[in-house]
């Protein structure tokens, strides 16, 4: 297990030391409960965690219903700018809502397959990773857009839809998170991670894609998260409790 770093532990019975997170693994070795409790365990950063700063209870969603909160509009009032030809914003945070629950419903049934989820990771000054996926296959930076009915076009740059003319940067916006993604949890984690940015539609009724875009994984459809599940052979479990470890903690994003 080269990808996990070596820390003083138990004898290995040839005089040397076994790493910390082999000794929680021997030890809890036939009880998928117990192994997770080991390793809890072995993790003060996890144990110490204050509330407040822990990301893991995180709805999918959650950045978004809080600014709903934050921002509400009487019903009456968001009835006369509709009647008005006004597009009030609560119309399309209620829409990004809808593929941020569908998307993250979906990515939350992978936990049962070695993956941890978070939603609604918050770096500044405003930015928000929807949702990040950790697991055997790595690091996964998921972008949603919910597009009900639309065709989309996936470029190496941009996204376009069926209802509009304009060029959405999508696809740079994904990568850009990922690269900041990467950048702090390497920091943080001491170790070299990667984040992969993935593209994550729902509703959308066709979207091709340009042969030429090989670094962006694109979803056309929330039916499509399970594809996610099946990737592996990059992360050791090790790593992957830590990394969660550290992705869950506000704090570690303050600096992104």
């Amino acid at each position: 297990m080269n990808d996990i770093r070596h820390q003083p532990g138990a004898e290995d019975g040839s005089g040397g030391r076994l790493p910390a997170d082999a000794v929680a693994d021997l030890g809890a070795e036939g009880s998928g409960e117990g192994k997770r409790e080991a390793r809890y365990a072995s993790d003060p950063d996890r144990l110490f965690l204050p509330p407040d700063d822990d990301l893991a209870p995180n709805r999918p969603g959650e950045a978004l219903r809080v600014r709903l909160a934050e921002e509400p509009r009487a019903r009456a009032a968001l009835w006369w700018a509709r009647l008005l030809g006004r597009r009030p914003p609560q119309d399309d945070w209620h829409r990004q809502l809808l593929g941020e629950q569908a998307v993250g419903t979906a990515l939350d049934r992978l936990t049962a397959g070695g993956w941890y989820v978070i939603h609604s990771v918050p770096m500044p000054p405003a930015a928000v990773i929807g949702h990040l996926l950790i697991g055997p296959g790595g690091v996964l930076c998921v972008a949603t857009h919910y597009v009900r009915g639309a065709r989309v076009r996936v470029a190496e740059d941009a996204v376009r839809i069926s209802r509009g003319h304009q060029a959405l940067p999508y696809v740079r916006d994904v990568r850009q998170e990922a690269r900041r993604a990467s950048y702090v949890l390497t920091r943080s984690c001491r170790f070299r991670v990667e984040a992969r940015p993935v593209l994550a539609f729902a509703g959308a009724a066709d979207v091709t894609l340009d042969p030429a875009l090989r670094d962006v994984r694109v979803l056309r459809d929330e039916r499509e998260v399970p594809s996610l599940g099946q990737l592996g052979g990059v992360l050791a479990p090790g790593r992957v409790e830590r990394i969660y470890t550290v992705a869950r903690n506000r704090r570690t994003w303050l600096a992104a």
